[in-house]
């Protein structure tokens, strides 16, 4: 079992930057391809980034492109969002994601994912 726990949301101005960090327990984490989604009020959870399991894979959703970044350090149990020229349409509650695969790929849908963080708070005014 994975437990999550992300950090590093707040408050910014659009155009702004914000740094995620989801810390994973367990000694496999290796193991898990890791992922990013967020959710905005009223809206379904929604897929940001996602990152294989050794880091040399990863994929985005249109929306966030050459402005998102996700990385992971296995030898620190963490996978990061780098967020860069932030938009009030990237307001959302953001989780940190895990699921056990048995081959190096990334995994882009809710529905595939075991574990979920409780979520960080990212609010981008105008």
């Amino acid at each position: 079992q994975v437990q999550l726990v992300e950090s590093g949301g707040g408050l910014v101005q659009a155009g702004g930057s914000l740094r995620l960090s989801c810390a994973a327990s367990g000694r496999t984490f290796s193991m898990y391809a890791m992922g990013w989604f967020r959710q905005a009020p009223g809206k379904e959870r929604e897929f940001v980034a996602a990152i294989s399991r050794s880091g040399g894979l990863t994929d985005y959703a249109d929306s966030v492109k050459g402005r998102f970044t996700i990385s992971r350090d296995n030898a620190k149990n963490t996978v990061a969002l780098q967020m860069n020229s932030l938009k009030p349409e990237d307001t959302a509650v953001y989780y940190c994601a895990a699921v056990n695969t048995l081959q190096s790929q990334v995994v882009v849908t809710t529905d595939r994912y075991r574990y979920w963080g409780q979520g960080t708070q990212v609010t981008v005014s105008s």
